[in-house]
């Protein structure tokens, strides 16, 4: 039977100044999104009360998923660019979304102890974009796409904070291009840190091939089976 698709949040609060210095949703953040909605039995089953977007930009992926989960949560948001922070905070609330939390940090930079094993979902959507080491880290636009090395250096110091925020049947989903080795990623999430990966959906946009892939706990799979 068709299912009518979820609504996609109210993003009309942004402005074209808005749009000089944060993230405009794009391919890759729809792609998020509909990775959230096709997972949603699972993340409801799940009855998350933590949630974390690391680099929410517009902020449009968490308010989507706030918006798909029946009962409260509190979302936590981050992002390196100061300006992004504030328009995702008005975004949540545009969308009458109150139990949030933004915070201009480098990745999870001062919150990762806080956070420790209670992130229920964990999101991003990192710079993925192959480009030099030195445009890597800037606190403006450039750090939403600005990736550095095989465009994995920023996913790559998010990595090794996974197993430590998830709590125990926590989902973590990262959007990422074929060029940024989806397969490699998901090995080093198994070998260093006992973490199960998989693509769970792909889509062509221009001339990338982007993908959302999940994660969770080893010991998850595990009792699953």
């Amino acid at each position: 039977m068709f299912q009518d698709m979820h609504p996609t949040p109210d993003i009309s609060h942004i402005t074209r100044e808005d749009y000089k210095d944060v993230y405009e949703p794009s391919e890759d953040s729809f792609l998020l999104m509909d990775a959230l909605e096709k997972d949603a039995d699972v993340i409801k089953k799940l009855k998350p009360l933590v949630c974390l977007e690391v680099g929410s930009g517009s902020g449009i992926v968490s308010c989507f998923l706030a918006t798909l989960l029946p009962d409260p949560c509190i979302f936590w948001m981050t992002d390196i660019n100061a300006k992004a922070c504030q328009v995702s905070t008005r975004t949540m609330k545009q969308n009458n979304i109150f139990t949030t939390d933004s915070i201009t940090t480098d990745i999870t930079s001062g919150i990762t102890e806080r956070l420790k094993g209670s992130v229920d979902i964990l999101l991003c959507n990192p710079p993925y974009v192959l480009t030099s080491t030195e445009e890597v880290g800037s606190k403006g636009i450039a750090a939403s796409w600005a990736g550095g090395n095989k465009g994995r250096e920023v996913v790559d110091q998010l990595l090794p904070t996974i197993n430590k925020l998830l709590s125990p049947q926590g989902l973590f989903y990262l959007v990422c291009l074929k060029v940024n080795k989806p397969d490699e990623i998901i090995s080093i999430m198994e070998d260093r840190y006992d973490m199960v990966g998989e693509i769970i959906l792909k889509r062509r946009a221009s001339n990338e091939h982007l993908m959302v892939l999940k994660f969770n706990h080893m010991k998850q799979e595990t009792m699953a089976t």
